[in-house]
């Protein structure tokens, strides 16, 4: 597998080379959808939360209205900026928990792709800072609601509303892929509902930049996980569009295509069949069968979307769909959520899982050492070097 991986990256420009820099991929030349978010390699060495002409950003600098979902390590919050009056969703992170849970990595991680990424299909990230205790991510707030809470409610979509939804998905990997990054945990709750009835990726803490030797990256959820997760075995972007025919055939049939307990149960059932959508329901098309078949193929190798998003957009199934439209936001969703507190407040009870009393939090601080991120730095860098090349001329 990871010979095919690397004759793949000559072909595919959605995959890149170890050698390929960091900076270099920050700086592609995006299409019309997904504004430009050139990186300054300096911030990574500088303390963003020093600033002192543009203000400290701290939680003192928002208002909490209330509790709109659940993480693993604490609860989000819809806020409002104080001085702006804008709102966001702000995802509190205990740093006591995270580190009982061994996630430190993770939480980094996520802070630090976050800060490469700009698009209309993700969750994107303004500022991140702490204080003794907690982690902050101040993110875009998007009031639809997750998938999951949906698929939850309604049972099922049409076929309109599931191409839709699918297309939102596809346009956002295609964006996380462009730039490097195998997103490694696509699934409902981690895809959310804007009010216009438009889906946004998020929760990156267990994205990857892409190399060709992956094989000990098996974090994910198992309903969702691509077999060449499971079986440990090396892994690129088809794993993504995995999940996306799993979740794909789930709006269709109900349920998920591969179900078990565990991660052992759900391997023995991949081992023994190869799911497939052989009775399409009433209202369905054989095309949209055949793109969901096409998608949980078992075989990375022949799995639709390993080539990359011109075989997604390509398939009888999307070939006509107005991407155009969609990528400027024109078109209308069939899908709209009805109220703008989508969410189940039962979700916001307190965790199970204890905490390490053993952790001492006073000499942990420095596990989270250049965590800190303010957007309006970068435009203050983006500014001077726009007016330094216009200076040029």
């Amino acid at each position: 597998m990871h010979r095919n991986i690397e004759n793949r990256t000559k072909a595919n420009p959605y995959f890149f080379t170890p050698a390929t820099s960091f900076k270099k991929i920050t700086k592609r030349v995006m299409t019309s959808h997904q504004a430009s978010r050139p990186i300054n390699i300096l911030l990574s060495h500088t303390r963003l939360d020093s600033a002192e002409p543009l203000g400290l950003i701290s939680k003192s600098s928002f208002a909490y209205q209330y509790a709109i979902g659940r993480g693993g390590f604490g609860k989000v919050w819809k806020v409002e900026m104080k001085r702006t009056k804008e709102l966001y969703a702000l995802k509190e992170m205990q740093k006591l928990r995270v580190i009982s849970k061994r996630s430190v990595h993770s939480v980094m991680n996520e802070r630090k792709i976050l800060e490469t990424l700009r698009s209309s299909f993700i969750v994107n990230m303004h500022y991140a800072f702490q204080d003794r205790e907690n982690l902050y991510l101040v993110m875009d707030l998007k009031n639809g609601g997750d998938l999951r809470y949906h698929i939850a409610k309604n049972k099922r979509f049409n076929e309109v509303q599931a191409k839709f939804i699918v297309a939102c998905i596809v346009s956002g990997l295609q964006y996380i892929h462009s730039n490097g990054i195998i997103h490694r945990d696509i699934k409902p709750e981690n895809l959310v509902f804007d009010e216009r009835g438009y889906l946004h990726t998020t929760d990156f803490g267990i994205a990857r930049i892409w190399v060709p030797e992956n094989s000990k990256d098996t974090s994910g959820t198992p309903g969702y996980m691509a077999p060449e997760v499971l079986f440990r075995q090396n892994h690129g972007i088809a794993a993504d569009y995995f999940a996306v025919g799993v979740i794909l055939y789930e709006i269709m049939m109900g349920r998920r295509p591969y179900i078990g307990r565990d991660r052992k149960e759900i391997r023995d059932q991949i081992v023994s069949r190869q799911a497939r959508v052989t009775e399409v329901p009433e209202g369905w098309s054989l095309e949209a069968a055949d793109f969901i078949n096409k998608l949980i193929q078992r075989k990375a190798n022949y799995r639709l979307g390993n080539k990359g998003f011109g075989e997604i957009n390509s398939h009888p199934w999307l070939k006509d769909f107005p991407w155009k439209d969609l990528f400027m936001g024109s078109l209308s969703a069939p899908y709209i959520p009805k109220s703008q507190d989508n969410f189940d407040p039962r979700n916001l009870g307190d965790w199970k899982d204890e905490i390490d009393p053993t952790i001492d939090l006073a000499s942990s601080q420095n596990l989270f050492i250049g965590y800190s991120y303010d957007e309006r730095v970068l435009m203050e860098v983006n500014n001077a070097h726009h007016k330094k090349s216009l200076s040029s001329f």
